[in-house]
């Protein structure tokens, strides 16, 4: 069975979840795909044998950046001291580790918050995982859990909180009843995490390969439906592997999605404004009237799209379906575009609430959207699409 880069086995009808096939899709088709790391193993056999040296980079990632500055590696036969006159934990030198130690931690801190309070509304991520990370729970290493490197840590959270223009809204009215203080969850055994820990674990990874953009609000609603759908995979050789597998395809993904949480790049091309104001131009296009309606109560787009767009709908409805527009979101080589088209059949399905509404009603509307089924949706996109 082979699978080309212009060809991918996602479907825009959906993928069943049965036999691990969306989990297989996800993994090989675009725009998450294991297999664009390695563009010339499009054999569905070979592709288990590529994603070896994926998972052992990920391996290393583990070694190299969760492990607190200057323990001392005595089992490896390597004697250090943890603070010394050139390190120590007051040096202000930005190349000192210890420095580096305590800003990973403001980030740390922020992505702690976020995770635990991860889906609040179902108790997958709050669940301990079949395949804990041995290399990080086992006695015999030094590489200590982010959850005890969060408990040891002074710092307060207010100063931790990195967010960028309009993402302090992120949550919808609805989740933010969910309100969990970040303590509320049972600690597990030794030798046990959670799945949250997981998510946490790959986005701390993430921000450090990546310190430009580092983490953002909202990131973790981005890696979530992505780590769910291969942490409970039927298939175990493919769930054990979910953590690395996930850090890949959310790493791919974001490559495509990334500039929506630059600030910097917000009034480009490329950026999130232009692609709120996207959604109003293609609105006027397929419908003038209900276009004009929220110009008169200025409605403006970034009231409601800037997260709709920057979280891929994440936000807005229920976890599988999330996945099901994803599905099909990630099976259209013009996913970004399909996206804005689905945004436009949102605002189009519920026109005569909006219509009859005033400024208020219309925001909870917006802000809280009434719509759960989500074939409807879709079905009203790919016709805006193929211009019905």
């Amino acid at each position: 069975m082979k699978f080309s880069q212009s060809s991918t086995p996602t479907s825009h009808s959906g993928i069943p979840f049965e036999g691990g096939i969306r989990a297989l899709c996800w993994r090989v088709g675009a725009p998450l795909s294991l297999v664009y790391l390695f563009p010339p193993f499009a054999n569905c056999t070979l592709f288990t044998h590529v994603t070896c040296p994926i998972r052992e980079v990920y391996t290393q990632f583990l070694k190299e950046m969760i492990i607190q500055p200057g323990i001392a590696k005595a089992n490896l036969g390597v004697s250090r001291e943890d603070v010394t006159l050139e390190d120590h934990p007051l040096n202000p030198n930005p190349e000192s580790r210890w420095n580096n130690y305590f800003k990973d931690n403001e980030v740390l801190l922020q992505i702690d918050k976020d995770v635990r309070r991860l889906y609040p509304d179902m108790a997958f991520f709050q669940r301990p995982t079949d395949y804990p990370c041995l290399l990080i729970l086992d006695p015999q290493n030094e590489y200590e859990t982010l959850r005890r490197r969060v408990e040891q840590t002074t710092l307060k959270s207010q100063t931790v909180d990195r967010n960028r223009s309009g993402v302090t809204n992120v949550s919808s009215p609805g989740k933010a009843l969910n309100l969990y203080p970040s303590n509320e969850y049972e600690v597990l055994p030794n030798g046990c995490e959670a799945h949250w820990e997981v998510v946490e674990r790959i986005l701390f990874i993430y921000a450090k390969l990546n310190p430009g953009i580092a983490y953002v609000q909202g990131m973790n609603e981005i890696v979530g439906p992505i780590y769910y759908t291969f942490a409970t995979d039927p298939n175990d050789e493919w769930k054990e592997h979910a953590e690395a597998d996930t850090f890949f395809c959310f790493t791919n993904l974001m490559s495509e999605n990334r500039d929506n949480f630059i600030k910097s790049l917000d009034d480009s091309q490329c950026g999130i404004t232009y692609k709120m104001e996207s959604v109003f131009s293609m609105l006027k296009e397929k419908d003038v009237e209900l276009y004009l309606k929220l110009q008169e109560q200025n409605i403006k787009p970034q009231y409601f799209t800037f997260r709709w767009l920057t979280l891929l709908l994440s936000q807005e409805f229920l976890l599988p379906d999330v996945i099901r527009i994803w599905d099909t979101l990630f099976s259209d080589q013009e996913r970004f575009h399909f996206l804005i088209l689905v945004c436009c059949a949102m605002l189009i399905l519920i026109r005569d609430q909006l219509l009859a509404g005033d400024f208020t009603v219309n925001m909870r509307l917006l802000q809280d959207y009434p719509i759960s089924d989500v074939h409807t949706i879709l079905t009203k996109a790919k016709e805006l699409q193929d211009g019905s």
